[in-house]
């Protein structure tokens, strides 16, 4: 069944009752009206295209403007995973097409399956590998990592296995470095083939990865849940003869707050937004059952991709069904602050110095896996922009 746009705003923005969007001056809109403002909620502007080969789910940038894009590895045909866009919108392989053909025999020099990546306070670039050299199965042994890449000589400065935090069903999303006061940590969302999902914190200063959370209601695939994109029930669709499957994906998006201390996260199936506190991750004291005893549920904030926050303590949400980007407020607020018919898909955030907040558009929905194998992706893929009023957290 394809459902309007209205009524699908309606049905989601009834589900998640703290959203909010803007009115008219004096006005006292009817629910109807207000709907249909998400519409309204705010323009974006077009930061640039990317004429990527594959889907690119990631986008990182750096203070001098070099923009990343990460392209996982869905299936063994993705010719690269990592690319830098260059003027004009074409992307090359970075930091070279070697670098990025899946090798097992070398698994910590090449790159398998890049989802997203993260620049940290001194503009190093930090890549994500989950490891899939055909996007699904056991990561292959040895390439799950972390890379940093020093910019001024496209090198790689230091890579860290994740090895120890990984399982068989491992699908690894998403990624926060956070370098001060003389630490140096990562945080990353495993979202779980299965939907069984995870977090990972990781001692960039000795190796050590912990594996937190899984089982928890907050790191799995929400059941009963339909996601629609596009008017479209987002289902696997591999063709004749095979019915459609529900999606499922675990942890996914995360951030962290201004000072380091909270970790927020979501399920990409689910509607709802969790924190923890980041300290009890890597203690070692900590047990699971106490990590899990301090999860914060913040309530609902609608079905989203990405996250991201400011240096004010707000979280932005890839809100995929509206083609909107959200933002949940400190009071517990959430609000549409922008939507584009061209936010297909909406995914990662980058906050720019200049306090621009951008945003993939991914077009996952349109993948061949959920079209019955035809691949409706129409490169290139949009970035969009919308300025704020807050610095990035760095």
């Amino acid at each position: 069944m394809t459902l309007a746009r209205r009524d699908l705003l309606t049905a989601g923005l009834t589900g998640a009752a703290a959203l909010s969007l803007p009115a008219a001056a004096g006005a006292a809109p009817s629910r109807e009206a207000e709907v249909i403002g998400a519409q309204r909620a705010g323009g974006m502007d077009l930061a640039f295209t990317a004429d990527a080969p594959s889907t690119p789910t990631g986008l990182a940038i750096s203070r001098g403007g070099r923009a990343f894009v990460m392209m996982p590895r869905f299936d063994a045909k993705v010719p690269y995973t990592l690319g830098e866009v260059l003027a004009g919108g074409a992307v090359k392989p970075y930091p070279d097409l070697p670098a990025n053909q899946p090798d097992p025999n070398a698994p910590q020099a090449h790159l398998f399956h890049v989802p997203n990546g993260v620049f940290d306070r001194d503009d190093t670039l930090w890549i994500l590998d989950a490891g899939l050299a055909e996007g699904s199965g056991p990561p292959t042994p040895g390439a799950a990592k972390l890379v940093q890449f020093d910019l001024a000589t496209n090198r790689v400065r230091k890579v860290v296995p994740l090895e120890a935090g990984i399982v068989p069903t491992s699908s690894l999303n998403d990624l926060r470095i956070d370098i001060r006061d003389g630490t140096a940590r990562a945080y990353i969302t495993d979202q779980g083939q299965d939907g069984e999902g995870a977090i990972l914190a990781v001692d960039l200063a000795t190796g050590r990865v912990v594996r937190r959370l899984a089982g928890h209601i907050s790191t799995q695939s929400q059941k009963g849940i339909l996601k629609v994109v596009e008017d479209r029930a987002v289902m696997q669709r591999k063709g004749a003869g095979q019915p459609p499957r529900p999606v499922q994906g675990g942890a996914n998006g995360i951030a962290l707050s201004p000072d380091g201390a909270r970790l927020y996260y979501a399920p990409l199936i689910g509607r709802r937004l969790y924190a923890v506190d980041t300290k009890s991750l890597l203690d070692p004291e900590a047990t699971d059952a106490m990590v899990a005893a301090g999860v914060e549920d913040l309530g609902e904030k609608g079905m989203t991709g990405g996250l991201t926050t400011d240096s004010k303590d707000r979280v932005y949400l890839a809100l995929q069904e509206f083609n909107a980007v959200g933002r949940r407020n400190p009071d517990g607020s959430v609000e549409i602050i922008a939507s584009d018919p061209r936010l297909i898909w909406a995914d990662t955030f980058w906050i720019t110095p200049d306090r621009w907040l951008h945003i993939s558009a991914a077009q996952v929905n349109r993948r061949p896996e959920f079209n019955d194998g035809e691949d409706r992706q129409k490169p290139p893929y949009a970035i969009l922009k919308i300025r704020i009023d807050a610095d990035p957290v760095v």
